[in-house]
């Protein structure tokens, strides 16, 4: 399940936090670039596989929208202006280009079944699809991996192309309450409290599957942490904070580009 945050008194002093807005307006400002934002760090990653892959932010006024990228504008490219308002009907309500089918399909039933998610990242990129054709969830063989231990889910029935509402359905079932999922013979899944938390549990969990698969391409069987030991390493770099303030370095690196201010 989801980890919590923990007591501010418990976080280091001054630590950078989420801004507050005095109204939707400004928020939405904000939300939309950090979204433009975001998918300039999976440009960079190479996270982008063709039209595929999208990250969506719920609207901060209408709960039943979300903004996400259009269909099949590269990830390098995007700017706030080219944003999708799109509703759980799958209509576009602000915006010209065409929204990706399964982009709605799976993100409209996740935001529906967690009003808890702000915002939620998918895309085939290499590791996690790579991973993802195994079947199986991430062990606690790494630091990093132990933000996902016992807090992500497997959707194992593979049909092809999200198209279908039912299947968002059953991914976001899948999903549950934790932060991540791995979509077998797909890709991955992240979720969070905020737009950097969603993309740095993309990212990371990437990073996990790499070090996993290279792991076992040693003939070895990789070294489990421990229960005990992997449940406080998560405890301490799991919860949506972490995941918001972990994010912050490649926000700085890429909103000095001008485009994505724009």
């Amino acid at each position: 399940m989801a980890v919590p945050n923990p007591p501010l008194e418990m976080l280091p002093a001054n630590l950078p936090l989420p801004p507050k807005f005095e109204n939707v307006e400004k928020q939405r400002d904000y939300l939309k670039k950090k979204l433009t934002g975001a998918f300039r760090i999976f440009g960079k990653f190479g996270f982008s596989e063709g039209v595929a892959g999208h990250i969506t932010v719920r609207d901060p006024e209408l709960k039943d929208h979300f903004w996400v990228n259009p269909f099949g504008l590269s990830f390098n490219l995007i700017k706030p202006s080219d944003l999708l308002l799109v509703n759980h009907q799958g209509e576009v309500v602000k915006g010209h280009l065409p929204v990706n089918r399964a982009a709605f399909a799976i993100h409209s039933q996740v935001h529906a079944a967690r009003p808890d998610v702000v915002a939620a990242a998918h895309a085939h990129s290499i590791y996690g699809k790579a991973f993802a054709s195994l079947g199986e969830k991430l062990a606690p063989i790494t630091q990093d991996a132990c933000a996902f231990y016992e807090d992500h889910g497997l959707f194992n029935d593979y049909t092809g192309i999200v198209n279908e509402l039912d299947e968002g359905k059953k991914i976001a079932k899948a999903l549950g309450d934790t932060k991540a999922a791995i979509l077998q013979n797909h890709g991955l899944l992240t979720v969070g409290n905020s737009i950097d938390e969603a993309a740095w549990w993309f990212i990371t969990m990437e990073r996990s599957c790499q070090a996993q698969l290279l792991a076992m391409q040693t003939g070895k069987k990789p070294i489990e942490i421990d229960h005990q030991t992997a449940m406080k390493t998560r405890a301490e770099l799991g919860f949506p904070l972490a995941g918001y303030f972990q994010f912050q370095p490649l926000w700085q690196d890429i909103s000095s580009q001008v485009e994505v201010v724009r």
